[in-house]
């Protein structure tokens, strides 16, 4: 009878947060815990809490009191597990968490028992209740010394696992406990929801152990109880008071991530001045420059709208510190753009942060911020790749170590690492391992693995091989480890490692949080994305050496366009790979819109969906008839006739569901970030049930609500957001206007600028070469480090424009120090022969064979051949009688 089993909160339970350790995913011990009845359930991950904000929302919805925790094991062996009680002692454990693990290499922490003490000597970390996890043979003078640091905070954590020695255990850990001066309390070693992950538990423990299974030995648990257990069972195992003493504690425990509050950096705004009154006289300085004839009525409303919902909201900050990072990279002439969501905002439009003007698109303003999100946009701003560093420095000096870092990158198990680290633990060989992973797919099902282990000649129905498909596909998902994400920054008012806890990255000089872009979405913090593109190096080269700005480029231009339809596109951002150019002759994009739906329309998705042809031909026909396309109903034209009919992109599918099903823009968004679910989660689940009565409600045939429905869910397959294929556009379209008009300038700029890009630098010079572009080569007495402009003499002028003359750095594997060298030797006085240059440059042999191999010596030692041999001839040594070379005759070698 379930009214007669004791109520139980499990107090120290691990995720596979706590990599290779932990066995079930923090909703699954949610879930799990709920089923059970548990009153409530603590996440204790070791030194971590990377896994909370997925078990904060999974409690959430299930309604299950969740405690934030973690374990730790000091250098001294002590082995203690610290609860939160209230937000205090949550930004004390998230501080003892960071200074465990910025004072240790990446996946490693180190705490001293001082350590406990470092807020307030005595009193070892304030508002967090303590666990220690003892031994039968610890020392009780431990304990004692716990006691007094944690004043009435303090137990000793009994865990009973149903071993022949359950009995004599409890007799020691209680006596210990009363001899240490400590209440004793069951606590469950959980690492695991269910039984049924044993054999997945036993396999992470032999990863961490570099080990396999079978030689792991001791080192797995001996059963599989460290499971969430029945009260049923827990009742068996322990005497009540330990079970009752669980509730004690878990109502001690008032904390819910919840409660955090994200506070936005304040410098950004004059002494003096609110925030929304700056940010609005600078969106109004940004107008005046955006559009000096003035304001078109369509964006002034626009930009009126969405001021007044930030302000609404109290976004201001964010958005001024968006600003604040792209003024500073103006500064210092580091291009950079906007891109994504907020290619959909007028406002980051007048402050600089996107290039996309509103005025030539039709983006939803909600795909970027809504009152029902409840959350900050996100904001992503691409810089130059080779200066982004800068930015990233600048950044951390504003704001400092403390309250600036990277989000984390989770990093998850796929089908063939898991397939790899499963095969190794169970004991196949590298050649059975490398022979299945390898003839995998990125395409592959998961349901296809039977099939591949017959092809490389191992029995599917073996049950080692049958041991090793499950496996792996219980491995499938599980976090590896945590990484730094490509440029997402958490930035706070206050300390940032009270909010969440900070380890360092494998990168030097960078520093993480343990939680990654999904996790800071659920919890509201600020995230700006400082994000590297080559294609922006590669503009501001080009743009610097004509002299331009890249407003300056002038729009729709006829002979880009022409020249963009001739799939004349070899280095063109985006629009370059070879299915770009088999499109685009079909497409024959002839204005801005067309590039929009030219970068999105070749994706995987909806080639696969069938969306490309029927546009195609949709567009051919309504252009060349002139005729407009007739809607069944009128509010589907405004959102499907800028594309013919067809959705192409995300945006459409949330207006669709707004305009046909009633939703709010809010619910829209919330259904856009469903999507990509919809197809792992088997359904549509209440999102179907509520597009199709929305649009029977509006008087909707059900063909066509299906057929609509349809359409919205393709999206959670390939939709691409027409935000992100806008600013994607606006490079496309100045990449090929410099192309077209100064194809030199841009060569020059792009070999700058490599590695980028979908072409290799030869094929770079072998199509400028066949648009008239005079190629020099890189030689020792003309050449830099990098490719520069060169006047043609006026015999050999062409329309092509300047020459380029390529650089030292085309010269595979020579130092940059050694060409340094040489550069400096030769602003001094010309060279004069081969040791001339090898003396006065300091040159290796090694870096003189390389100029003479790449051709670089001609005009010192003719041709390549002549080179080598001359090059082998030059000594290198420092001597007396360097100035007097031996009486020896050149030969005359063949090319």
């Amino acid at each position: 009878m379930a009214s007669d089993l004791p109520a139980f909160a499990e107090l120290h339970c691990l995720s596979c947060f706590s990599f290779l350790r932990g066995a079930s995913h923090p909703d699954e011990l949610v879930a799990r815990a709920q089923a059970l009845g548990y009153a409530a359930l603590a996440i204790t991950d070791e030194c971590s809490l990377a896994g909370s904000v997925r078990a904060h929302v999974a409690a959430r919805e299930a309604g299950l009191k969740l405690i934030v925790g973690s374990e730790f094991t000091l250098v001294d062996g002590t082995k203690l597990v610290l609860l939160a009680q209230n937000r205090a002692g949550y930004g004390n454990l998230s501080a003892l968490i960071t200074l465990g693990r910025r004072r240790a290499e990446k996946g490693a922490y180190r705490l001293t028992r001082g350590d406990l003490e470092s807020l307030i000597p005595g009193r070892a970390v304030p508002d967090c209740l303590c666990l220690w996890l003892a031994s039968e043979d610890d020392d009780p003078a431990t304990g004692r010394w716990l006691a007094e640091r944690f004043p009435g905070r303090c137990w000793l954590g009994i865990g009973l696992f149903n071993g022949s020695n359950d009995a004599r255990r409890l007799v020691r850990l209680t006596a210990l406990a009363e001899t240490s001066g400590l209440p004793a309390v069951a606590a469950g070693d959980v690492h695991m929801h269910a039984r049924g992950r044993r054999p997945l538990q036993d396999v992470l423990t032999a990863l961490r152990l570099k080990s396999t299974v079978f030689a792991a030995g001791h080192a797995l648990f001996p059963n599989g109880e460290r499971h969430l257990r029945t009260r049923l069972r827990l009742a068996r195992l322990y005497p009540r008071a330990l079970l009752d003493e669980t509730l004690k504690i878990a109502e001690r425990c008032d904390f819910s991530l919840g409660e955090l509050r994200y506070e936005y950096p304040d410098e950004i705004v004059p002494h003096g001045e609110t925030a929304a009154a700056y940010l609005a006289r600078q969106v109004e300085a940004g107008l005046a420059r955006r559009y000096p004839d003035g304001v078109p009525l369509s964006v002034r409303g626009q930009v009126e709208r969405e001021l007044a919902l930030i302000a609404e909201l109290q976004y201001e900050a964010y958005f001024l510190t968006v600003f604040d990072i792209v003024n500073f990279a103006r500064s210092q002439q580091i291009l950079c753009q906007g891109r994504g969501s907020a290619a959909n905002s007028a406002v980051c439009y007048a402050l600089g942060i996107t290039g996309v003007d509103p005025a030539r698109s039709n983006l939803l303003f909600e795909r970027f911020i809504s009152k029902e999100r409840g959350e900050p946009p996100d904001i992503d701003v691409d810089f130059e790749h080779e200066r982004r560093e800068e930015v990233v420095q600048y950044i951390y000096r504003k704001y400092g170590r403390e309250r600036a870092a990277l989000a984390a990158a989770l990093i998850t198990y796929r089908t063939r690492g898991a397939l790899r680290d499963v095969g190794r633990t169970l004991g196949f060989s590298t050649a059975q391992i490398d022979a299945l992973s390898g003839s995998l797919a990125w395409w592959d099902r998961r349901d296809q693995l039977p099939a591949r282990c017959a092809a490389i000649g191992l029995d599917p129905e073996s049950p080692r091989v049958v041991k090793w498909l499950a496996l792996t596909e219980m491995l499938v998902g599980f976090p590896r480890h945590l990484s730094q994400h490509v440029g997402g920054f958490v930035i706070s008012r206050g300390p940032l490692a009270r909010l969440v806890p900070i380890e360092n990255a494998a990168m030097e000089n960078r520093t993480v949080i343990q939680w990654d872009k999904n996790d800071i979405e659920a919890l509201g913090l600020l995230k700006v994305d400082v994000l590297a593109l080559g294609m922006l190096s590669a503009a501001r080269r080009a743009l610097d050496l004509l002299g331009m700005r890249m407003q300056d480029i002038p729009a729709e231009d006829a002979a880009t366009y022409e020249m963009i339809c001739r799939a004349d596109t070899v280095g063109v951002f985006q629009i370059e790979s070879r299915a770009q150019m088999s499109m685009l002759p079909r497409l024959k994009p002839s204005e801005f819109y067309d590039l929009v739906v030219q970068v999105a329309i070749v994706r995987p998705g909806p080639i696969q969906g069938g969306m490309v042809h029927p546009y195609l031909k949709r567009r051919e026909r309504l252009r060349a008839s002139g005729e407009p396309l007739r809607f069944s109903r009128p509010e589907l034209e405004d959102v499907l006739a800028r594309t013919y009919g067809v959705p192409i992109f995300q945006e459409q599918a949330m207006q669709l569901a707004v305009v046909a099903a009633g939703f709010t823009p809010g619910e829209a968004d919330q259904l856009r970030r469903a999507m990509g679910a919809w197809q792992r989660k088997g359904g549509l689940g209440h999102f179907r049930d509520k597009l199709l009565s929305g649009m029977a409600a509006r008087g909707y045939p059900a063909e066509l609500a299906e057929r609509l429905y349809r359409q919205i869910e393709g999206f959670g397959d390939y939709g691409f957001p027409e935000s992100h294929a806008a600013s994607f556009a606006l490079l496309a379209y100045v990449s090929a206007w410099l192309k077209r008009h100064h194809p030199a300038v841009f060569l020059c700029a792009l070999l700058n600028s490599q590695p980028m890009g979908f072409y290799s630098p030869s094929q770079l010079l072998q199509d400028a070469r066949r648009h008239g572009v005079e190629l020099r080569p890189a030689t020792v007495g003309a050449s830099d480090w990098q490719a520069r402009l060169e006047e043609q003499a006026l015999a050999g002028a062409t329309a092509a424009g300047p020459a380029v003359r390529l650089g030292l750095a085309s010269i595979a594997g020579l130092p940059q120090a050694a060409a340094g060298r040489l550069q400096a030797a030769r602003a001094q006085r010309p060279f004069a022969s081969l040791a001339d240059l090898a003396t006065r440059a300091r040159l290796q042999r090694r870096d003189l064979d390389l100029l003479a191999a790449a051709g670089a010596l001609a005009d010192l030692a003719g041709h390549r051949r002549q080179a080598a041999w001359a090059a082998a001839g030059v000594r290198l040594q420092l001597d007396l009688l360097l100035d007097a070379p031996p009486p020896e005759r050149t030969p005359d070698l063949a090319e």
